[in-house]
């Protein structure tokens, strides 16, 4: 089996457990009131895993899966903060009550059994 193949297994394997994360991650925030406007939502500058409402706050949520809390909350970087930031920002311009929105941007780490929800896991002055 080529090096490349493998790669593409394993590539292929993690992006359906991510998926299975972020559906588990969904079903959680659905259970809590909130409604999923979408899973994936790829903008021109980045993409958004969930994007949640409840109320008049509007939630971008990162969902992290990794073998423990610890390794979920560092994959959470600075440059991904920046790239949620901007798509967004890019979100928003397309809402049509966009500029009555509380924005707020979420992590949600999953590790085994276990989701923590962190609200308001950062903050971006510009919104």
């Amino acid at each position: 089996m080529a090096q490349s193949e493998s790669g593409l297994r394993s590539r292929r394997r993690a992006l359906s457990r991510g998926r299975r994360g972020e559906a588990l991650c969904a079903l959680w925030l659905r259970l809590k009131g909130y409604r999923i406007l979408a899973r994936n939502l790829r903008t021109p500058v980045g993409e958004i895993d969930i994007l949640a409402r409840r109320g008049d706050v509007l939630a971008v949520i990162e969902v992290k899966l990794r073998h423990d809390m610890l390794a979920a909350g560092e994959a959470v970087t600075a440059r991904k903060r920046r790239r949620l930031v901007r798509a967004a920002r890019a979100v928003l311009a397309g809402l049509p009550d966009g500029d009555t929105l509380s924005v707020r941007f979420d992590a949600m780490l999953v590790a085994g059994f276990r989701i923590a929800h962190i609200t308001d896991a950062w903050r971006d002055g510009l919104l």
